[in-house]
């Protein structure tokens, strides 16, 4: 059995679909019922993460566990896991806990807790997911319009499939104990580039409007918290050698190259149209 929390987003949702299709059993953990149902082979518990002992109910039975950053009690989900005889915790973290330590500090905490407390524990650093795009599914659908700031600093953002993949790949795998694997796409993209792939995949134009720093602030502190915010905004605007750099770790994992955003785009245009 292996538990995937977060099951109902975009790297949970995938990574069940690859397990499923392995043989695995799943259960899927997330906060509330699936407004998309999950495949009735998979057994789903409802728990929020901010609660280990809600989590508990989940865990009985399995062997591997995919954990998400989210709420503030990582030592408490661990005991959690340990208790119920999980061997193997693979951690969802972000690429910022290894290049801006100081905005990325409860993430580095999730980080701590998996590597002091797991009896096997595999780290996946994420960059910036193609899947961010999102946001724009309803003003393009509506107006043709995407907005973003810093419309031509590249950085290559990683398909949600593709790290969904690896993830399966460590979670019924051997060899990956102890690994921090950063995950990235093949190429840096733009923002006003991924406009640009998403018209494409539609088959209909869009225009660009490229944010002011103080807008794009706006907007994201509607959801993140002030450090958060900050840190998000530097990594996209002024991101250092590291984050920029096409990371080998998916082709290591997998055996093949990770998907551009051109690929997720055309998968995902439904959305945008």
């Amino acid at each position: 059995m292996i538990v995937v929390t977060g099951a109902t987003g975009n790297v949970g949702r995938a990574l069940v679909r690859h397990l499923l299709g392995a043989g695995e059993r799943v259960t899927a953990v997330s906060r509330h019922r699936p407004e998309v149902p999950l495949p009735p082979d998979v057994r789903h518990v409802a728990a929020d993460l901010a609660d280990p002992a809600a989590v508990r109910a989940a865990l009985d039975g399995a062997e591997a566990l995919f954990l998400l950053v989210a709420g503030e009690d990582p030592e408490g989900l661990v005991r959690q896991a340990r208790a119920a005889g999980v061997r193997r915790v693979v951690l969802l973290s972000s690429q910022g806990v290894g290049t801006r330590p100081d905005s990325y500090a409860h993430a580095a905490r999730f980080e701590a807790a998996v590597t002091d407390g797991a009896p096997e524990w595999t780290v996946l650093r994420s960059g910036g997911l193609a899947s961010n795009a999102f946001a724009w599914a309803e003003p393009v659908r509506a107006h043709r319009t995407a907005a973003a700031p810093f419309a031509d600093v590249g950085l290559p953002f990683v398909d949600p499939e593709d790290v969904a993949a690896v993830a399966a790949a460590v979670l019924r795998g051997d060899g990956h104990h102890g690994a921090a694997y950063v995950l990235t796409g093949p190429e840096p993209s733009t923002p006003r580039g991924r406009a640009a792939a998403i018209a494409e995949a539609i088959g209909a134009p869009v225009a660009f409007h490229e944010q002011t720093v103080d807008e794009a602030r706006a907007e994201l502190a509607r959801f993140m918290p002030p450090p958060v915010v900050e840190g998000t905004l530097a990594v996209l605007g002024t991101p250092t050698d590291e984050e920029r750099r096409v990371s080998p770790d998916v082709e290591r994992v997998l055996g093949r190259a990770p998907q551009p955003f051109a690929a997720w785009a055309v998968r995902n245009a439904a959305a945008f149209d």
